[in-house]
């Protein structure tokens, strides 16, 4: 059995994992409290003490965590540690508003890293393996979490970052890399730089480990296509540790959430009530074994679903499915909801790739949204329908989706400004009409 697949915890029945969480929960539920003013306080106000809570279903009793509550109490309100008993910080980017700064003991980060290696491992990793990391280093989780796996796998680790993909594409080439961990619209953009150089038959890779942006399995398929490998997702927050803490096996079917570290719920968005298994909600997180960090029921605003349902890979932690979208970035156009991703499968569907740009605007009172989208070199080349035709096809496949018009400019290949980290798919102009 491979060192990170840890089948004592992995394949851990269910009952034991919950008592193992049991376990953890008390003994953090009271961590905090003696240590985190602002939970000490919360829970005062609440009326719930440490005794209170003697396992997970005693969790409900805990008050929520949001992002405006961290960004409330920066930098120190939520650290749990000494500051000297700190070694690192990650940090959110702060494009939604002030910055989230996460602490890290030595010890978290071990365990993180432990998660990150357990992800590369399910993917088909192991020491024999190029590891090729080009999420961003940094403050961003992405680079520093999957570099720590691979160490602890025993790959050979690339350090690359994000961005130059002529050298990306050279280190490729000249050192064999084997397994690559980016976003994946920084992946289909690699792809594409594979197909029109046409080196796809001097690399190497087999998997891919993907995240730190929504990705549907329409898009999931072409970069498969485009790379030649089987495609990973994995999940993670920096409020929370950073990648890993849910990660796919070989089966596909749900990311695994590693019990052992994280107890998850599902809630209602709206009322903050929890959710039955199978229901479409709104991720929630509490850390069982993070000290520096400690977060109790924050929630994500990731859109998902939770199964216990038996999987082949034998392991047993609960696994999430892909979010449809994060809560927040919904939008509401014309009074109906809709999430980028609801765009990208009638794109894909339609044999599209994940090219594209949504722009979102208002004409006196009223919302408009625009959709450009990229032909495919193959659409440009073949010609066998006009730019008019594709636009009205896409139009009624949006309105069909959607329930309203979508204004459709289909563009050339390799107009729209690729992306070497996060991308950026919508822009919404309609803040620029607020008093």
């Amino acid at each position: 059995m491979r060192k990170y697949f840890q089948e004592e915890i992995e394949t851990m029945p269910v009952e034991k994992i919950q008592a193992l969480q049991s376990e953890r929960l008390v003994e953090q539920v009271k961590y905090v409290y003696e240590h985190v003013k602002w939970y000490r306080d919360r829970m005062d106000e609440a009326g719930v003490s440490p005794a209170d809570v003697h396992g997970i279903g005693d969790l409900h009793k805990l008050p929520f965590i949001t992002k405006d509550d961290l960004r409330d109490e920066y930098a120190y309100g939520f650290l749990g540690v000494p500051l000297e008993d700190c070694v690192r910080i990650q940090s959110t980017s702060g494009t939604t508003g002030r910055r989230v700064v996460s602490f890290y003991t030595q010890e978290d980060i071990d365990v993180w890293e432990e998660c990150c290696a357990r992800a590369i491992v399910a993917a088909g990793g192991d020491k024999g393996d190029v590891c090729h990391v080009c999420y961003g280093y940094g403050l961003f989780t992405g680079g520093p979490g999957l570099n720590g796996g691979s160490h602890k796998v025993g790959c050979l680790t690339l350090p690359m970052s994000s961005g130059n993909t002529e050298r990306q594409l050279q280190f490729m080439q000249d050192l064999g890399s084997t397994i690559i961990c980016c976003t994946p619209s920084y992946a289909a953009n690699l792809g594409e730089s594979i197909r029109e150089q046409g080196i796809k038959d001097q690399i190497k890779l087999k998997a891919g480990i993907f995240g730190a942006e929504p990705w549907t399995e329409g898009m999931r398929q072409n970069i498969e296509e485009l790379l030649g490998i089987k495609a990973y997702d994995i999940y993670g927050l920096t409020e929370i540790s950073g990648p890993g803490v849910s990660f796919e096996c070989e089966e596909q079917k749900g990311m695994h959430i590693q019990e052992d570290h994280f107890i998850p719920e599902i809630i209602n968005p709206e009322t903050g009530e929890i959710l039955p298994e199978g229901e479409m909600g709104e991720l929630v997180f509490t850390c069982i074994t993070k000290k520096a960090f400690p977060l109790l029921r924050y929630r994500t605003r990731d859109l998902c679903r939770l199964t216990r349902k038996q999987c082949s890979c034998g392991r047993t932690h609960i696994r999430m499915t892909k979010p449809l979208g994060r809560s927040d970035d919904m939008m509401v156009v014309k009074g109906v909801n809709v999430w980028p991703s609801q765009i990208e499968a009638v794109l894909i569907k339609q044999g599209y790739e994940a090219n594209y740009l949504i722009v979102v605007d208002r004409q006196g009172n009223n919302d408009t949204i625009e959709l450009q989208v990229e032909l495919t070199p193959e659409m440009a080349e073949k010609q066998d329908k006009t730019v008019a035709e594709r636009e009205k096809k896409l139009v009624k496949g949006l309105q069909s989706m959607l329930g309203i018009r979508v204004d459709v400019h289909v563009v050339d290949p390799k107009t729209i400004e690729r992306s070497e980290g996060k991308a950026v798919r919508v822009i919404d102009k309609r803040h620029l009409y607020e008093s």
